[in-house]
């Protein structure tokens, strides 16, 4: 993470408050907030091609909810990661890795942008008001819920595959706790 010396940090602090208020994360350097373990909001959304798609769905998996918008730059980076990490993971059948677009144009928006992207999970079509219910304060935000259905942690901004992994290892089924 970039620090700031003395008189050095207006034009970055005004960048940074520009792009919070646009609902986008400055820069890499994401933060984790413990989430408490509550229960994750349940939720069923329509994924792209109109099913419906709930989390109860999910109980018995670790699930990494990837809370986005096509509007939001940093956005584009974090698919990279995620697809990667869903090709190492798919076939073990122990997590799901959930994208949720918070578009208020829905697919005629989300659709196109998924494709250009490449992007390789299943994405939903939600909006922001799911995504403030789970604690995100900008875009991207992975909410990470675990097998039980608790909310474990949320991490705001970019996560790159090998921390991700790091933070999953305890959750999955057969993981070291």
């Amino acid at each position: 993470m970039t620090r700031c010396r003395p008189g050095r940090c207006g034009a970055a602090f005004a960048l940074a408050l520009a792009v919070t208020l646009l609902g986008c994360p400055p820069d890499r350097g994401g933060s984790a907030h413990a989430a408490g373990g509550a229960a994750a909001p349940d939720f069923t959304l329509r994924d792209l091609q109109g099913h419906p798609v709930s989390l109860a769905d999910f109980r018995g998996k670790t699930v990494v909810i990837d809370f986005w918008a096509t509007w939001c730059p940093p956005c584009i980076f974090q698919v990279a990661e995620l697809n990667e990490f869903w090709r190492d993971h798919r076939a073990s059948g122990e997590l799901v890795v959930l994208g949720v677009a918070v578009d208020a144009e829905g697919a005629e928006v989300v659709g196109p942008w998924v494709a250009e992207q490449n992007v390789e999970y299943v994405i939903l079509l939600g909006d922001e008001g799911l995504a403030k219910e789970f604690g995100a304060m900008g875009f991207p935000t992975l909410a990470i819920v675990t097998p039980d259905g608790r909310l474990d942690s949320l991490h705001v901004g970019l996560i790159e595959k090998a921390e991700l992994e790091e933070i999953l290892a305890p959750l999955r089924v057969g993981g070291s706790t």
